[in-house]
Parts: structure tokens; C-alpha cells; sequence
């Protein structure tokens, strides 16, 4: 039996336009900030009688939010917004910049701008622009990926950007100025290249997926070198292994293209995806790294209604048990008694409360706040994976300027496979072993901790919404007779 889980929503936000990127500052001491980006398509205006004939406008807001555990039922609180081209993709800097916290914004309007953190106070901090480098002309910026995942110190900052015309741009960061450079421009796709990202462990290397059914998220693990994580429209997760390439470790099926993936900050083998049409889910990715079974276990799922998951983040603020917090809200609220005896401004006050408190409950979605313990049967995971033997072999790689290779993750001419086989490669392909995937000594978990907490902000398309809720996760897994059901009936779902 799979360890037991349970999603419980703390907020939802309504964000005006379609929410589509989101993610926490990474920079100690900063970890109570969030940024949104959205995206809005307007109609051309009429030119005359006939109708229109101009263009449509991409237009977007960015966001900035302040996250307060100690308001437990409105937690989030807006900081500032800022009306921008339209946003497709946010990654924070995992180091200060200049001494700063500072964030990449891909956009419309074909540029990735850059913008600084500024002031002391949590609640009152500001994003100020910085610079930005231009991609070039009639194209989008498609996402962006910083070179500074595992925090080295000393490597020069770098960000891969991808763009609407299949190109790849590599970017330095002087932190002396600071200001952006431009190291190198050059063409990865014939069609558009929805995803870029590094290889943490190298960053001289870099990862990239085009359209047609092909990769539009990629992650490589902080944790464990040489462990890559994909996922593509064609609905599938897939786990690599970076030394070789021909066979996945394993594979997925979500039910829903995969638009985002994000490694849990510190439980190695938990996996967080976006996926569109069935919502998000939370993979659990041990058996595939230490046992080399083939399919993830689903551990749970944040369903959405009428809508598409499109953004997704972990926080890496430690919240306190919910109960906990519960206990602490109710004992701070006053009584009846006192609420009566309150002037005419506190009950202004406490009207304002009760209004905010209403979008927790009443979001377009029509779905309400529910907690269901999730229990996926399932047979018991060690939650440590043990060493063995390492592989051998290195993935073939297609050549570019100036890094060692830019890999396009999809079936066809460029991974070597058959062009309509879709994600999967050659069934006559050897299936490399998962047990010699390197770890991380500090991203070990302590047995002695009963339950893994997280906070959780994601974001969806057509409602306008983001969700912020909180994911708990037993550490001690349950025994139980091993169950025949499928990975998709293991799926256990926490309506929201």
C-alpha cells in the first residue's frame, strides 16, 4: 500500500486573466514570495465596417504576492501588479543577484525581462525592471530556465530561453552591472520549441523539445545526477536516465499533456505536474529510481473543472500541521460577545474579513474545499534508494555552438527513433537500470519525520484562478497485501 496523502485548498485568487505561470522565490529568506504571470488575447479592433483586419493583442499582468502563515484562511495577500506583454513563462534566480532576488519573465513580445526584488519588508517589497534581452522580432519567448538550480558557487549565471521560431538564446548575467549578454542564438527546431532547460550538473549542457506531439516540460533533478524528467501533449511522464538515452526509465500516462513539471525542493523522488486537461498530480518516483518498475505511482490529484492546469510550483516554506494551525486561528477569533460590542469600523472591518474569506469557497470553478485522506493501495516503497551498480554509455547529442548538445526529446530523426512513434523509443531497446543514479547526501529525508508537508501554488487557464493548498504526505507507509490495480486506479483525488 502506497503511503497515504491528502490535498487540502488554503486559497484561491482571482487573477483577472488566464493564469499560466507561477513560482515561489527560491532565495533564502525569501521564501514567502510568489510571483503569476497571465496571458490575455484581445481581439483586433474593427478597422472599418467590413470587420477587422489588424492583428491580436497578447497582453498580460504580472503578480506579486506575499504568503502569511499566520492568516491561515487568507494566507496570500497581494504585494503589486504590473500590466506587461502576455507571460508564458517565470523562473526566479536561485542566488541573489547583485545582492537581490531577481526573476526572468518570458513574454509576447518576444523578450525575456528581468526584474529585481527590492526593499526589506516581505509585505511591502517590489519588483522593479532591470533589463531584458531581446530574442527577436514576430517571435514569443516560450520559457526560460536559469543555470543556478543546485546553488553552486562561483559559476557565471546563465539562462537559456526558447522562442516561437524554434530557437534556442543563451544569455550571460553580469552581476557587476548588472546586465544582460547575449552568448549565442541558434536554431534547435523547424517549429516552435515550447521548452528549455539545463542540466544542473553540467550546465554546458542543455535540453530542449519542439511541438507535434513533442516535449513541452523538462526538469533535471537537483538531487540525483543524470535523472531527467520530460513530459509532452502526448500525456505521458518520462523519467531518464542522461547517460543513456534510448529507452526512458519510466513512463506515465497522466491523462492530460504534461505543460509543467517541478522536482519537489527536498524529497527527491516527489514530482509535481501540470496536465492541462486532468489537473495536477503528484508522482511518486521511487520504485522507478531504486526498483526500475515502470510506471510512477500517482499519489494524488488537485482535479480542476472547465479548465487547464498550465502552471505549477513547490514553496519551500516548512508550514506547520494544519491542525495545529486550526487550533491557533480558532483560539485567536473573537467571541460573539466581543463582535457585538465592536464599533461601527470594526465591523466594517469584519465585513472586509468575511468578503475575503468568501473567494476561498466561491470560486468560478463551482468546486469546494474538501480533505480526503488518500490512500493508494498499492505495495510499500523503502523510502531510501539503495546504491548499485552505475551505467555506462552516453546519449548521442545534437551539436550547437557553444554548448555540448541540445537534446530534442521527442520521437523522430533527432533522438534516432522512428518519426511516429511518439514519445516512446524502440521496443527492442534496452532498458537501462535506475539503481546507479547519483544522490544528493543532504537530500536525504530523516526517517524520524512522520509526514512530508508542502505548500503548493499552481494556476489554471480559462477560469482565471490561482490555487494555493497544502499537500501532506505520511512517511510511514502502510502495510498491506499488494494490490493488482492499475497506476491511473491508484490515483487517489482530493477535490478542491
Amino acid at each position: 500500500m502506497a503511503a497515504p496523502s491528502r490535498t487540502r485548498t488554503l486559497q484561491v485568487v482571482d487573477t483577472e486573466f488566464s493564469a499560466d505561470a507561477v513560482e515561489w522565490c527560491p532565495v533564502e529568506g525569501w521564501h514567502s514570495i510568489l510571483a503569476c504571470g497571465t496571458y490575455h488575447l484581445r481581439p483586433p479592433a474593427p478597422t472599418d465596417s467590413r470587420g477587422s483586419d489588424g492583428a491580436c493583442d497578447r497582453t498580460g499582468r504580472l503578480y506579486l504576492y506575499h504568503y502569511n502563515e499566520e492568516q491561515p484562511y487568507i494566507p496570500l495577500s497581494e504585494i503589486q501588479r504590473i500590466d506587461t506583454a502576455a507571460v508564458l513563462d517565470i523562473k526566479w534566480c536561485h542566488v541573489p543577484v547583485a545582492e537581490h532576488p531577481m526573476v526572468g519573465v518570458a513574454n509576447s513580445m518576444g523578450a525575456v525581462e528581468f526584474f529585481q526584488l527590492t526593499g526589506s519588508e516581505k509585505k511591502s517589497c517590489m519588483l522593479e525592471p532591470c533589463f531584458r534581452a531581446q530574442l527577436g522580432a514576430q517571435r514569443l519567448a516560450l520559457s526560460l530556465d536559469w543555470s543556478t538550480a543546485r546553488e553552486q558557487c562561483g559559476c557565471p549565471l546563465r539562462v537559456i530561453s526558447s522562442d516561437s521560431e524554434g530557437k534556442l538564446n543563451l544569455f550571460s548575467i553580469d552581476e557587476s552591472a548588472p546586465s544582460v549578454h547575449v552568448l549565442n542564438q541558434w536554431e534547435a527546431h523547424k517549429f516552435e520549441a515550447w521548452i528549455a532547460a539545463f542540466n544542473y550538473w553540467d550546465t554546458n549542457i542543455v535540453y530542449s523539445g519542439l511541438h507535434s506531439m513533442g516535449v513541452c516540460s523538462i526538469q533535471c533533478s537537483p538531487h540525483r545526477e543524470n535523472l531527467l524528467a520530460t513530459g509532452s501533449y502526448d500525456e505521458h511522464v518520462l523519467l531518464w536516465d542522461t547517460r543513456n538515452m534510448k529507452q526512458p526509465l519510466a513512463d506515465t500516462h497522466v491523462e492530460g499533456g504534461v505543460w509543467r513539471l517541478k522536482w519537489h525542493p527536498t524529497c527527491d523522488f516527489v514530482l509535481l505536474a501540470a496536465c492541462m486537461q486532468s489537473g495536477f498530480k503528484i508522482l511518486d518516483c521511487r520504485g522507478s529510481m531504486a526498483e526500475n518498475t515502470e510506471e510512477c505511482i500517482i499519489l494524488s490529484s488537485y482535479v480542476l473543472h472547465n479548465s487547464l492546469a498550465y502552471g505549477a510550483d513547490w514553496s519551500r516554506l516548512c508550514p506547520r500541521d494544519s491542525w495545529t494551525a486550526a487550533q491557533d486561528s480558532a483560539a485567536a477569533c473573537p467571541s460573539a460577545e466581543e463582535l457585538e460590542g465592536r464599533s461601527d469600523g470594526g465591523d466594517e472591518r469584519l465585513n472586509l474579513q468575511v468578503q475575503n474569506l468568501k473567494i476561498i469557497y466561491e470560486s468560478p470553478t463551482a468546486t469546494f474545499d474538501v480533505i480526503l485522506d488518500e490512500e493508494s493501495e498499492g505495495p510499500a516503497l523503502p523510502l531510501k534508494a539503495e546504491g548499485g551498480p552505475k551505467l555506462s554509455g552516453d546519449p548521442d547529442r545534437v551539436g550547437s555552438p557553444d554548448l555540448k548538445g541540445s537534446l530534442g526529446l521527442v520521437g523522430g530523426p533527432e533522438r534516432g527513433g522512428d518519426p511516429e512513434s511518439g514519445s516512446r523509443s524502440d521496443s527492442g531497446a534496452k532498458r537501462p537500470s535506475g539503481t546507479g543514479l547519483d544522490r544528493s547526501g543532504d537530500s536525504a529525508r530523516s526517517l524520524d519525520n512522520p509526514k512530508e508537508m508542502s505548500i503548493v501554488a499552481t494556476c489554471s487557464f480559462y477560469d482565471n484562478i490561482l490555487h494555493v493548498w497544502k499537500w501532506e504526505m505520511s512517511l510511514v507507509t502502510p502495510a498491506g497485501p499488494p494490490s493488482s490495480r492499475s497506476p491511473s486506479e491508484k490515483t487517489a483525488e482530493g477535490l478542491h
